[in-house]
Protein backbone atom coordinates (compact mmCIF):
# COMPACT_ATOMS: atom_id res chain seq x y z
CA UNK A 1 0.00 0.00 0.00
CA UNK A 2 1.86 2.97 -1.17
CA UNK A 3 0.96 6.97 -1.22
CA UNK A 4 0.44 8.05 -4.87
CA UNK A 5 2.12 11.30 -5.28
CA UNK A 6 1.63 11.43 -9.22
CA UNK A 7 -0.33 14.44 -10.75
CA UNK A 8 -4.16 14.44 -10.84
CA UNK A 9 -4.51 13.50 -14.26
CA UNK A 10 -2.21 10.52 -14.10
CA UNK A 11 -4.60 9.42 -11.19
CA UNK A 12 -7.80 9.84 -12.82
CA UNK A 13 -6.06 7.92 -16.13
CA UNK A 14 -4.95 4.83 -13.57
CA UNK A 15 -7.86 3.96 -11.75
CA UNK A 16 -9.91 4.16 -15.58
CA UNK A 17 -7.78 1.05 -16.38
CA UNK A 18 -8.99 -1.16 -13.31
CA UNK A 19 -11.90 -2.88 -12.81
CA UNK A 20 -15.05 -1.13 -12.40
CA UNK A 21 -13.91 2.35 -12.32
CA UNK A 22 -15.95 4.62 -10.60
CA UNK A 23 -16.43 8.48 -10.73
CA UNK A 24 -16.65 8.94 -6.73
CA UNK A 25 -12.86 7.62 -7.15
CA UNK A 26 -11.81 10.59 -9.20
CA UNK A 27 -9.45 12.79 -7.96
CA UNK A 28 -11.66 15.98 -8.93
CA UNK A 29 -14.47 14.19 -6.52
CA UNK A 30 -11.90 13.94 -3.57
CA UNK A 31 -11.01 17.94 -4.54
CA UNK A 32 -15.17 18.15 -3.81
CA UNK A 33 -15.17 16.78 -0.56
CA UNK A 34 -11.76 18.03 0.71
CA UNK A 35 -13.56 21.44 0.52
CA UNK A 36 -16.14 20.02 3.19
CA UNK A 37 -13.82 18.78 5.55
CA UNK A 38 -12.68 15.42 4.04
CA UNK A 39 -8.92 15.10 3.90
CA UNK A 40 -7.97 13.20 0.18
CA UNK A 41 -5.75 9.83 0.84
CA UNK A 42 -4.71 8.58 -2.74
CA UNK A 43 -2.95 4.78 -2.43
CA UNK A 44 -1.98 2.41 -4.65
CA UNK A 45 -1.01 -1.85 -4.55
CA UNK A 46 1.67 -2.64 -6.88
CA UNK A 47 2.19 -6.20 -8.29
CA UNK A 48 5.28 -7.57 -6.31
CA UNK A 49 8.62 -7.72 -8.01
CA UNK A 50 9.79 -10.30 -9.75
CA UNK A 51 12.11 -10.37 -13.20
CA UNK A 52 9.45 -10.72 -15.53
CA UNK A 53 7.50 -8.35 -14.18
CA UNK A 54 9.32 -4.86 -12.12
CA UNK A 55 6.70 -3.99 -9.76
CA UNK A 56 5.50 -1.29 -11.79
CA UNK A 57 2.03 -2.55 -12.70
CA UNK A 58 -0.78 -1.33 -10.80
CA UNK A 59 -3.24 -4.07 -9.17
CA UNK A 60 -5.53 -2.08 -7.22
CA UNK A 61 -6.17 1.40 -5.95
CA UNK A 62 -8.72 3.33 -3.60
CA UNK A 63 -9.17 6.89 -2.81
CA UNK A 64 -9.68 7.07 0.82
CA UNK A 65 -11.44 10.16 2.33
CA UNK A 66 -10.82 10.85 5.68
CA UNK A 67 -12.35 13.26 8.46
CA UNK A 68 -10.93 14.18 11.98
CA UNK A 69 -13.02 14.15 14.93
CA UNK A 70 -12.53 15.96 18.19
CA UNK A 71 -14.74 15.01 21.32
CA UNK A 72 -15.13 17.35 23.93
CA UNK A 73 -13.84 16.10 26.79
CA UNK A 74 -11.28 13.57 25.54
CA UNK A 75 -7.65 14.54 24.31
CA UNK A 76 -7.30 11.88 21.94
CA UNK A 77 -8.55 12.70 18.35
CA UNK A 78 -10.70 10.00 15.99
CA UNK A 79 -11.30 10.33 12.29
CA UNK A 80 -14.09 8.00 9.82
CA UNK A 81 -12.08 6.79 7.02
CA UNK A 82 -14.66 6.04 3.79
CA UNK A 83 -13.71 4.78 0.68
CA UNK A 84 -16.50 5.89 -1.65
CA UNK A 85 -17.46 3.14 -4.52
CA UNK A 86 -13.88 1.70 -4.07
CA UNK A 87 -11.63 0.28 -3.50
CA UNK A 88 -10.95 -0.56 -7.30
CA UNK A 89 -9.06 -4.50 -7.70
CA UNK A 90 -10.22 -7.41 -9.27
CA UNK A 91 -12.17 -9.12 -6.36
CA UNK A 92 -12.07 -12.53 -7.89
CA UNK A 93 -8.06 -12.60 -6.96
CA UNK A 94 -7.83 -13.96 -3.39
CA UNK A 95 -4.25 -12.46 -3.38
CA UNK A 96 -4.74 -9.31 -4.11
CA UNK A 97 -8.39 -9.00 -2.31
CA UNK A 98 -6.33 -10.46 0.95
CA UNK A 99 -3.81 -8.14 0.47
CA UNK A 100 -5.60 -5.05 0.20
CA UNK A 101 -8.02 -5.28 2.81
CA UNK A 102 -5.15 -6.08 4.84
CA UNK A 103 -3.83 -3.04 4.33
CA UNK A 104 -6.65 -1.02 4.79
CA UNK A 105 -7.47 -2.63 8.30
CA UNK A 106 -4.47 -2.07 9.81
CA UNK A 107 -4.35 1.43 8.21
CA UNK A 108 -7.75 1.83 9.84
CA UNK A 109 -6.18 1.23 13.16
CA UNK A 110 -3.52 3.14 12.77
CA UNK A 111 -5.08 6.38 11.92
CA UNK A 112 -7.42 6.27 15.16
CA UNK A 113 -10.26 5.20 12.76
CA UNK A 114 -13.65 4.69 14.31
CA UNK A 115 -14.67 2.95 10.89
CA UNK A 116 -13.47 2.44 7.73
CA UNK A 117 -16.31 2.31 5.29
CA UNK A 118 -16.21 0.28 1.51
CA UNK A 119 -19.07 0.05 -0.92
CA UNK A 120 -17.43 -1.11 -3.98
CA UNK A 121 -19.65 -2.00 -6.86
CA UNK A 122 -19.21 -5.99 -6.03
CA UNK A 123 -22.45 -7.82 -8.05
CA UNK A 124 -24.68 -9.82 -6.27
CA UNK A 125 -27.36 -9.78 -8.90
CA UNK A 126 -29.26 -8.53 -11.56
CA UNK A 127 -32.50 -8.07 -12.37
CA UNK A 128 -35.39 -7.84 -9.65
CA UNK A 129 -35.56 -10.83 -7.26
CA UNK A 130 -38.07 -13.01 -7.72
CA UNK A 131 -38.61 -12.39 -11.87
CA UNK A 132 -37.60 -14.71 -14.57
CA UNK A 133 -35.03 -11.81 -15.58
CA UNK A 134 -33.12 -12.22 -12.81
CA UNK A 135 -30.26 -13.51 -11.72
CA UNK A 136 -27.63 -14.18 -8.88
CA UNK A 137 -23.76 -13.76 -9.26
CA UNK A 138 -21.66 -16.44 -6.69
CA UNK A 139 -19.12 -14.40 -6.77
CA UNK A 140 -20.61 -11.63 -4.89
CA UNK A 141 -21.91 -13.99 -1.69
CA UNK A 142 -18.10 -15.28 -2.20
CA UNK A 143 -17.11 -11.95 -1.05
CA UNK A 144 -19.78 -11.09 1.41
CA UNK A 145 -18.39 -13.73 3.25
CA UNK A 146 -15.30 -12.97 3.46
CA UNK A 147 -15.56 -9.40 4.67
CA UNK A 148 -17.79 -11.17 7.01
CA UNK A 149 -15.10 -13.71 8.34
CA UNK A 150 -12.98 -10.57 8.40
CA UNK A 151 -15.00 -8.97 11.00
CA UNK A 152 -16.79 -6.18 8.29
CA UNK A 153 -20.62 -5.62 8.91
CA UNK A 154 -22.94 -4.64 6.99
CA UNK A 155 -23.27 -0.38 7.42
CA UNK A 156 -26.79 0.67 8.40
CA UNK A 157 -25.59 4.08 7.09
CA UNK A 158 -25.79 2.98 3.33
CA UNK A 159 -24.11 6.63 1.90
CA UNK A 160 -24.42 5.43 -1.66
CA UNK A 161 -27.49 3.27 -3.67
CA UNK A 162 -26.83 -0.30 -3.15
CA UNK A 163 -29.03 -1.09 -6.40
CA UNK A 164 -28.92 0.87 -9.93
CA UNK A 165 -29.98 0.77 -13.37
CA UNK A 166 -27.74 0.43 -16.08
CA UNK A 167 -28.91 1.25 -19.91
CA UNK A 168 -26.67 -0.31 -22.22
CA UNK A 169 -25.60 1.85 -24.98
CA UNK A 170 -23.86 -0.36 -27.69
CA UNK A 171 -27.22 -1.02 -29.55
CA UNK A 172 -28.02 1.29 -32.26
CA UNK A 173 -30.57 3.95 -31.23
CA UNK A 174 -33.01 2.12 -33.09
CA UNK A 175 -32.90 -1.08 -30.82
CA UNK A 176 -32.17 1.13 -27.78
CA UNK A 177 -35.64 3.01 -28.20
CA UNK A 178 -37.23 -1.10 -29.22
CA UNK A 179 -35.70 -2.19 -25.93
CA UNK A 180 -37.53 0.86 -23.81
CA UNK A 181 -41.21 0.39 -22.23
CA UNK A 182 -43.93 1.37 -24.90
CA UNK A 183 -45.47 4.26 -22.90
CA UNK A 184 -41.80 5.23 -22.57
CA UNK A 185 -40.99 5.72 -26.25
CA UNK A 186 -44.83 7.32 -26.87
CA UNK A 187 -43.99 10.59 -24.34
CA UNK A 188 -40.36 11.18 -25.64
CA UNK A 189 -41.84 11.47 -29.39
CA UNK A 190 -44.67 13.20 -27.41
CA UNK A 191 -41.90 15.74 -26.12
CA UNK A 192 -40.21 16.10 -29.35
CA UNK A 193 -43.62 16.67 -31.30
CA UNK A 194 -45.02 19.13 -28.24
CA UNK A 195 -41.99 21.52 -29.05
CA UNK A 196 -39.71 20.74 -26.28
CA UNK A 197 -36.00 21.18 -27.18
CA UNK A 198 -33.04 20.34 -25.03
CA UNK A 199 -29.87 22.68 -24.87
CA UNK A 200 -25.97 21.53 -22.89
CA UNK A 201 -26.38 24.25 -20.43
CA UNK A 202 -23.13 25.99 -19.39
CA UNK A 203 -21.43 28.05 -16.23
CA UNK A 204 -23.88 30.77 -16.74
CA UNK A 205 -26.80 28.13 -16.14
CA UNK A 206 -26.00 26.84 -12.92
CA UNK A 207 -27.76 29.45 -10.59
CA UNK A 208 -31.05 28.64 -12.91
CA UNK A 209 -30.48 24.78 -12.34
CA UNK A 210 -29.58 25.21 -8.50
CA UNK A 211 -33.16 26.92 -7.88
CA UNK A 212 -34.83 23.80 -10.09
CA UNK A 213 -33.14 21.64 -8.06
CA UNK A 214 -34.14 23.50 -5.23
CA UNK A 215 -37.72 23.53 -6.05
CA UNK A 216 -38.12 19.90 -7.04
CA UNK A 217 -36.65 18.86 -3.89
CA UNK A 218 -39.29 21.03 -1.84
CA UNK A 219 -42.35 19.53 -4.11
CA UNK A 220 -40.94 16.20 -3.62
CA UNK A 221 -39.71 15.86 -0.31
CA UNK A 222 -35.66 15.30 -0.20
CA UNK A 223 -33.23 17.31 1.04
CA UNK A 224 -30.35 18.89 -0.94
CA UNK A 225 -27.59 20.94 0.20
CA UNK A 226 -26.64 24.66 -0.40
CA UNK A 227 -26.22 26.36 -3.59
CA UNK A 228 -22.33 26.56 -3.01
CA UNK A 229 -21.87 22.49 -2.80
CA UNK A 230 -23.42 22.05 -6.01
CA UNK A 231 -21.79 24.72 -7.52
CA UNK A 232 -18.44 23.06 -6.32
CA UNK A 233 -19.92 19.91 -7.23
CA UNK A 234 -20.70 20.35 -11.13
CA UNK A 235 -17.80 23.46 -11.68
CA UNK A 236 -15.61 20.96 -10.42
CA UNK A 237 -16.51 18.38 -13.54
CA UNK A 238 -17.47 20.88 -16.05
CA UNK A 239 -14.04 22.49 -16.35
CA UNK A 240 -11.88 19.22 -16.68
CA UNK A 241 -10.51 18.58 -19.76
CA UNK A 242 -12.68 16.48 -22.16
CA UNK A 243 -11.03 13.09 -23.03
CA UNK A 244 -12.35 9.75 -22.57
CA UNK A 245 -9.60 8.97 -19.99
CA UNK A 246 -10.70 12.09 -17.76
CA UNK A 247 -14.36 13.05 -15.59
CA UNK A 248 -16.34 15.43 -16.68
CA UNK A 249 -19.95 16.66 -16.71
CA UNK A 250 -22.16 18.59 -18.70
CA UNK A 251 -25.99 20.20 -17.65
CA UNK A 252 -28.84 19.53 -20.26
CA UNK A 253 -31.56 21.68 -20.20
CA UNK A 254 -34.85 20.82 -21.42
CA UNK A 255 -37.28 23.66 -22.44
CA UNK A 256 -40.59 24.94 -24.35
CA UNK A 257 -41.11 28.20 -26.30
CA UNK A 258 -37.72 29.13 -24.66
CA UNK A 259 -38.33 28.26 -21.03
CA UNK A 260 -36.35 25.87 -18.91
CA UNK A 261 -38.42 23.71 -17.50
CA UNK A 262 -36.75 20.45 -16.82
CA UNK A 263 -32.91 19.49 -16.49
CA UNK A 264 -30.54 16.92 -15.78
CA UNK A 265 -26.62 16.88 -15.09
CA UNK A 266 -24.75 13.89 -16.59
CA UNK A 267 -21.40 13.07 -15.77
CA UNK A 268 -18.89 11.09 -17.91
CA UNK A 269 -15.52 8.83 -17.16
CA UNK A 270 -14.54 5.89 -18.29
CA UNK A 271 -16.64 4.85 -20.83
CA UNK A 272 -19.83 5.43 -18.61
CA UNK A 273 -22.12 7.81 -17.82
CA UNK A 274 -23.86 8.24 -14.81
CA UNK A 275 -27.20 10.36 -14.04
CA UNK A 276 -26.20 12.25 -10.89
CA UNK A 277 -29.05 15.25 -10.79
CA UNK A 278 -32.32 15.79 -11.81
CA UNK A 279 -34.57 18.55 -11.47
CA UNK A 280 -37.85 19.70 -12.45
CA UNK A 281 -40.38 22.53 -12.63
CA UNK A 282 -44.30 22.16 -12.71
CA UNK A 283 -44.77 23.93 -15.80
CA UNK A 284 -45.53 22.17 -18.76
CA UNK A 285 -45.08 18.57 -17.13
CA UNK A 286 -47.71 16.88 -19.40
CA UNK A 287 -45.21 17.83 -22.30
CA UNK A 288 -42.88 15.18 -20.98
CA UNK A 289 -39.72 17.26 -20.88
CA UNK A 290 -37.68 14.78 -18.32
CA UNK A 291 -38.08 11.39 -20.76
CA UNK A 292 -36.80 13.59 -24.05
CA UNK A 293 -34.09 14.67 -21.58
CA UNK A 294 -33.00 11.35 -20.65
CA UNK A 295 -33.01 10.20 -24.44
CA UNK A 296 -30.63 13.08 -25.16
CA UNK A 297 -28.29 12.03 -22.70
CA UNK A 298 -28.07 8.68 -23.25
CA UNK A 299 -27.35 9.75 -27.39
CA UNK A 300 -25.29 12.13 -26.58
CA UNK A 301 -23.07 9.61 -24.09
CA UNK A 302 -23.34 7.02 -26.67
CA UNK A 303 -21.53 9.79 -29.17
CA UNK A 304 -18.88 9.96 -26.56
CA UNK A 305 -17.99 6.61 -26.90
CA UNK A 306 -20.03 5.78 -23.17
CA UNK A 307 -21.19 2.08 -23.24
CA UNK A 308 -23.69 2.10 -20.00
CA UNK A 309 -25.70 4.97 -18.71
CA UNK A 310 -25.83 4.66 -14.85
CA UNK A 311 -29.20 5.56 -13.61
CA UNK A 312 -28.00 5.94 -10.25
CA UNK A 313 -30.24 4.31 -7.75
CA UNK A 314 -33.25 1.66 -7.31
CA UNK A 315 -34.95 0.61 -4.68
CA UNK A 316 -33.22 -1.33 -1.54
CA UNK A 317 -36.72 -3.32 -1.77
CA UNK A 318 -38.38 -4.14 -5.30
CA UNK A 319 -41.88 -3.44 -3.63
CA UNK A 320 -44.25 -0.49 -3.70
CA UNK A 321 -44.11 0.71 -0.81
CA UNK A 322 -40.39 1.78 -1.29
CA UNK A 323 -39.87 5.38 -1.13
CA UNK A 324 -38.06 5.12 -4.74
CA UNK A 325 -40.74 3.01 -6.44
CA UNK A 326 -42.21 5.88 -8.84
CA UNK A 327 -38.66 6.99 -9.45
CA UNK A 328 -37.91 3.66 -10.14
CA UNK A 329 -40.40 2.72 -12.74
CA UNK A 330 -39.33 5.70 -14.47
CA UNK A 331 -35.90 4.71 -14.78
CA UNK A 332 -37.00 1.03 -15.44
CA UNK A 333 -38.91 2.35 -18.55
CA UNK A 334 -35.91 3.43 -20.30
CA UNK A 335 -34.64 -0.15 -21.14
CA UNK A 336 -32.20 -0.47 -18.22
CA UNK A 337 -31.55 -3.51 -16.52
CA UNK A 338 -31.49 -3.73 -12.33
CA UNK A 339 -27.92 -4.23 -10.73
CA UNK A 340 -27.85 -5.46 -7.20
CA UNK A 341 -24.48 -4.86 -5.55
CA UNK A 342 -22.81 -5.82 -2.37
CA UNK A 343 -23.34 -2.12 -0.45
CA UNK A 344 -22.13 0.03 1.93
CA UNK A 345 -19.07 -1.98 5.02
CA UNK A 346 -17.96 -1.13 7.92
CA UNK A 347 -14.20 -2.00 9.81
CA UNK A 348 -14.71 -1.31 13.42
CA UNK A 349 -11.55 -1.26 15.19
CA UNK A 350 -12.78 0.78 17.80
CA UNK A 351 -16.80 -0.97 18.50
CA UNK A 352 -17.19 0.67 21.89
CA UNK A 353 -16.67 4.17 19.60
CA UNK A 354 -18.40 2.86 16.51
CA UNK A 355 -21.89 1.89 18.70
CA UNK A 356 -21.82 5.40 20.16
CA UNK A 357 -21.02 7.04 16.75
CA UNK A 358 -23.91 4.65 15.10
CA UNK A 359 -26.83 5.59 17.67
CA UNK A 360 -25.59 9.48 18.02
CA UNK A 361 -25.21 10.02 14.03
CA UNK A 362 -28.92 9.60 12.94
CA UNK A 363 -30.09 12.11 15.32
CA UNK A 364 -27.88 14.86 14.49
CA UNK A 365 -28.30 14.40 10.52
CA UNK A 366 -32.14 14.53 11.32
CA UNK A 367 -31.52 17.68 12.74
CA UNK A 368 -29.27 18.79 10.21
CA UNK A 369 -32.02 17.78 7.12
CA UNK A 370 -34.94 19.81 9.33
CA UNK A 371 -32.38 22.56 8.86
CA UNK A 372 -31.59 21.82 5.14
CA UNK A 373 -35.60 21.39 4.12
CA UNK A 374 -36.06 25.36 5.79
CA UNK A 375 -32.89 27.01 4.70
CA UNK A 376 -34.23 25.28 0.70
CA UNK A 377 -38.00 26.34 1.35
CA UNK A 378 -36.66 30.35 2.28
CA UNK A 379 -34.29 29.88 -1.08
CA UNK A 380 -37.02 29.40 -3.69
CA UNK A 381 -39.38 31.45 -1.53
CA UNK A 382 -41.94 28.95 -0.97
Amino acid sequence: MQAFTGRPQEWDELIAALPDPDLLQTWEWAQVKSAYGWEPLPFVWREPWSEASPGTQVEAATMILKKTISIAGFSARMCILYCPKGPLLDWGSESTRGRVMDDLQQFTRQQGGIFLKIDPDVVLGRGIPGTQEASDDARGQIMMEALISRGWKFSSDQVQFRNTVLVDLTPSEEDMLARMKQKTRYNIRLADKKGVTVRAGNIDDLLLLYRMYAETSVRDGFVIRNENYYRTVWTAFMHVERSESLPCAEPLIAEVDGEPVAALFVFYFARRAYYLYGMSREAHREKMPNHLLQWEAMRRAKKRGCQTYDLWGAPDDFVETDPMWGVFRFKEGLGGQVLRTLGGWDYAPRPLWYRLYAEFMPRVLEVMRSRGRRATKQQIDV
